[in-house]
């Protein structure tokens, strides 16, 4: 819920010190980002519940460096490793019976949800009857993109996303049917 719920990288999930999570103001700090610039990401209510509740299960644990300790970490307080999430992930998507979508090669992955997340975000934008084009800068800075093209290799066409940019494009060529 927290890779899709933020468009995070699981690295910087993983990078996460409590100090971080600021529920009150109801926003993240990723402080380890592939570029090595810190941003602030704001968090909805409903996650931030979750965090909550993880936040309260998570001090019952070890908390060996205070503030600066795992935000997600071991039963001893200690930093969970990539490979573990990632093998765990993987254990998870099989017992759910989540293969290899028709089409794909490969199944699932975890880093799949930052994808997912950016993908329903525009889907949602087009749905509101926002301007896209205008909102993708912004999508952008929210992933920690350097560049909105890395952004948009991140936006696959969906048939939901198809859709949406379909009834947009019928509605600007209706308007301009109408002014000829």
């Amino acid at each position: 819920m927290l890779l899709y719920g933020t468009g995070m990288r699981v690295s910087e999930a993983l990078g996460l010190q409590l100090g971080d999570v600021d529920l009150r103001q109801r926003i993240i700090t990723v402080r380890n980002t592939k570029f090595y610039k810190a941003r602030l990401v704001p968090v909805g209510p409903r996650l931030n519940e979750e965090l909550a509740a993880h936040l309260d299960r998570r001090c019952s644990l070890a908390v060996p460096a205070g503030e600066a300790s795992a935000f997600l970490s071991s039963s001893k307080g200690g930093r969970l490793f990539y490979e573990h999430i990632s093998a765990m992930f993987q254990c998870v998507r099989r017992a759910a019976g989540i293969a290899s979508p028709a089409g794909e090669l490969r199944p699932p992955r975890l880093h799949d949800l930052r994808h997912t997340a950016a993908v329903h975000r525009v889907e949602a934008w087009y749905r509101e009857g926002k301007n896209v084009q205008r909102l993708l800068p912004l999508l952008a800075t929210y992933l920690g993109h350097v560049s909105i093209a890395s952004t948009q290799r991140y936006l696959q066409m969906t048939p939901q996303l198809l859709q949406q940019a379909s009834q947009r494009f019928a509605m600007y060529a209706l308007q301009e049917v109408d002014h000829d």
